[in-house]
């Protein structure tokens, strides 16, 4: 399932919105760190995106 990931740094403030891959619980984007080198400190928020289905 693809969802949308809202992350703020802890430390600088910096947002970033991106899109990843739920599978088992885990969710995947590829972030790493952010741009004022942070690894550990963020605040993250999941917003559900269901692509792929048909509402009448």
């Amino acid at each position: 399932m693809r969802i949308k990931i809202k992350i703020r740094c802890k430390q600088c403030g910096e947002r970033f919105t991106l899109r990843g891959k739920k599978d088992r619980g885990r969710i995947e984007t590829g972030f790493k760190q952010c741009l004022c080198d942070n690894r550990d400190q963020f605040e993250i928020e999941e917003e559900g995106m269901v692509t792929g289905i048909q509402l009448n």
